[in-house]
């Protein structure tokens, strides 16, 4: 079946207050009419399907905690106990900061409640650690949030794991957790489509990746590696019209993945290689039963960089992407997609393209995808692009609803 785009809304200067910048870092989640979206430094949340939003100030709608409201959000629509998830990063004080993860039952401003985390609540020797670079997902019995932890002077220390548990979390009470740390690797993706297990990854060197599983019911991580082809970890380049870097900020960590019909999948950027002349998105496909490299469906393009790809499964097995696709001829365009595996092929659309580049180079810095609450057969996926103009008010968050 193609690519059929059902909902394609870009979000005003209302729904944003002009809290926006071109390291966007949007998330989406959407059940019913409701649709949440958060983004660097705002959140909104429109109850008609898109029509109209109201701002959920980050700054603002919560206590103010650590240093105050610092910068990263997810948001997420917990299947199992009907809950929005969202997550907010603060800002230093003292060398450490906190995770906040507030749940509501609706989503509307007032209605949440909240739990804080910070390193040192984990571990009393990492009082003077910070977290940085979240990531959230759930599987059939837990919420699972995932972030780097860096020292006071910006060093990166070890990766984090929480395991939440749904049933506390919709008590609002006391939240039942279990945590897990590495100091090995960073950066950890966990996959969107788990059930009564989650599986996250990141890379060993530039050749391999290292899939860990841990059970919902379990208190054990498990990992294997799977060697993969080599991939470009930069300098990463691309330049739109006039010449306009979009790209100067990118890096190869892995931005997506996802599980569908026993296999794993995990996406990155990575900068050109021989054959491959511009920036572009490595996948990896895994066997879970065989713990092995199933293959390896790359999108590229011979005149275009593409980048900052995330991914889902939806309740067919079937993968969506979202990305940016620019360079050349194109400023930065948020994209959408499908994978055709009987074609061997993915299918892509255009759900918007920039007017202009940003005028510091910076793009970025991940996307999300959803099943959709109510249809999870078909995607919601958050993009961004400039419209009009470099200023922060030309830039407009996308929400965007397709199937296949």
């Amino acid at each position: 079946m193609a690519l059929t785009v059902l909902q394609n809304i870009g979000l005003d200067d209302a729904a944003t207050s002009q809290q926006t910048g071109t390291v966007c870092e949007p998330t989406v989640a959407a059940a019913g009419t409701q649709i949440f979206v958060t983004g660097n430094w705002f959140a909104s949340r429109s109850a008609d399907g898109g029509i109209h939003w109201t701002l959920i100030d980050p700054f603002t709608e919560l206590p103010s905690a650590a240093g105050g409201f610092c910068c990263d959000q997810l948001v997420l629509r917990c299947r199992t106990q009907k809950l929005w998830i969202w997550i907010l990063q603060y800002s230093q004080d003292n060398h450490t900061n906190v995770l906040r993860i507030a749940a509501s039952a609706t989503g509307a401003p007032g209605s949440w409640h909240w739990w804080d985390f910070s390193p040192g609540m984990l571990n009393p020797a990492w009082r003077k650690l910070w977290f940085d670079y979240p990531d959230l997902a759930e599987s059939d019995g837990a919420i699972w949030l995932t972030s780097n932890v860096f020292d006071s002077k910006d060093a990166w220390k070890r990766a984090v794991v929480l395991k939440l548990s749904t049933a506390t979390m919709l008590a609002g009470g006391t939240l039942n957790y279990r945590w897990w740390s590495t100091a090995a690797h960073g950066s950890l993706r966990f996959v969107q489509g788990a059930r009564d297990t989650m599986y996250f990854g990141s890379q060993n060197g530039t050749s391999g990746l290292r899939v860990f599983e841990w059970k919902d019911s379990g208190s054990n991580v498990g990992y294997w590696d799977v060697t993969v082809t080599p991939w470009g970890t930069g300098p990463f380049s691309s330049k739109g019209p006039g010449g306009v870097e979009w790209l100067s900020r990118c890096d190869d960590r892995i931005t997506g993945a996802w599980l569908a019909g026993g296999q794993l999948g995990f996406l990155w950027t990575s900068s050109r290689m021989p054959g491959r002349p511009h920036p572009f998105i490595r996948v990896a496909r895994i066997d879970i039963a065989a713990r092995s490299l199933v293959d390896e469906p790359d999108l590229w393009s011979p005149d275009f960089s593409l980048a900052y790809p995330a991914a889902a499964s939806n309740s067919k097995s079937r993968v969506g992407i979202t990305a940016f696709i620019g360079g050349g001829t194109r400023h930065p365009c948020h994209l959408v997609g499908v994978r055709d595996d009987s074609a061997g092929t993915w299918e892509i659309r255009i759900a918007k393209a920039s007017t202009h580049g940003p005028s510091d180079g910076k793009w970025g810095d991940y996307l999300s995808i959803r099943r959709h609450g109510s249809r999870p057969s078909t995607w919601v996926a958050s993009g961004y692009t400039l419209q009009g103009g470099t200023a922060r008010k030309n830039i407009e968050p996308r929400v965007v609803h397709f199937r296949s």
